[in-house]
């Protein structure tokens, strides 16, 4: 994986956060949601075409249950983080002065587990897609520390150590993919497969609530497509 791939991971997340000061108080959520709907097209295409075929080329049929783990798993999280990786921006208690630590943690773990497939290969492509997934994500959770009233040092610091996630997903994944972390390697399909079923939930989430009345208008349905269409197209031209 080249550099210029990890730093578009990291600043994309880290700028998307600290985006919220020149927009603080504008009318931000379309544009949030137009980048969420070609990004979550854009994961599921990549799901699709690239990483379910490759998780059972080990003709390891536990596969499945380890994608239906990780479905399961995004939905735990989002316990913990209401939806904020989906772009959605909550205010959390009556004391905004205490950040929901739970939030940091679960959408830390929720971008690392995303970076974990990087390793495989496609990465242009899938760099491309978390890094467009994690810009509303970051700027969510930029807007639930402004809330809460998080001072700027520690926005900042938040801010960063979210956005350094994914690559440090990358860095695990390469380590087990090259046997470098224990023997981790032979069930390293199954670890996938939970990213996958993550990648699925996260994705099919986003296009399903890309409207409050749960319908597309045009602008939306033409990203969408947009979204779909570009992996789709680099997938047919390497056939």
């Amino acid at each position: 994986m080249q550099v210029w791939q990890l730093l578009l991971l990291f600043f994309c997340a880290f700028l998307g956060g600290m985006s919220i000061f020149l927009f603080k108080g504008g009318n931000h959520s379309k544009h949030l949601k137009l980048i969420l709907s070609f990004s979550g097209a854009y994961l599921f295409a990549i799901t699709v075409l690239h990483l379910i075929p490759d998780a059972y080329h080990g003709n390891d049929n536990m596969v499945g249950v380890f994608i239906l783990g990780g479905f399961l798993f995004q939905i735990i999280l989002e316990q913990f983080s209401d939806g904020v990786e989906h772009g959605h921006i909550h205010q959390h208690g009556h004391n905004h002065s205490v950040f929901p630590v739970a939030v940091l943690l679960s959408l830390c773990l929720h971008a690392f587990l995303e970076g974990m497939p990087l390793a495989q290969g496609y990465q242009v492509q899938l760099v491309i897609g978390i890094a467009l997934h994690h810009i509303p994500a970051a700027f969510a959770l930029a807007s639930v520390m402004l809330v809460n009233r998080v001072s700027k040092n520690n926005m900042i610091f938040f801010l960063f150590l979210f956005a350094a996630m994914a690559p440090a997903g990358y860095f695990f994944s390469d380590a087990i993919s090259h046997g470098v972390v224990g023997n981790l390697q032979s069930y390293f399909n199954r670890i996938m497969g939970v990213v996958i079923g993550i990648f699925l939930h996260i994705s099919t989430t986003i296009l399903f609530e890309s409207t409050e009345d749960h319908s597309f208008n045009l602008k939306k349905l033409l990203v969408v497509l947009a979204g779909i269409s570009i992996p789709l197209t680099l997938f047919l031209l390497e056939l």
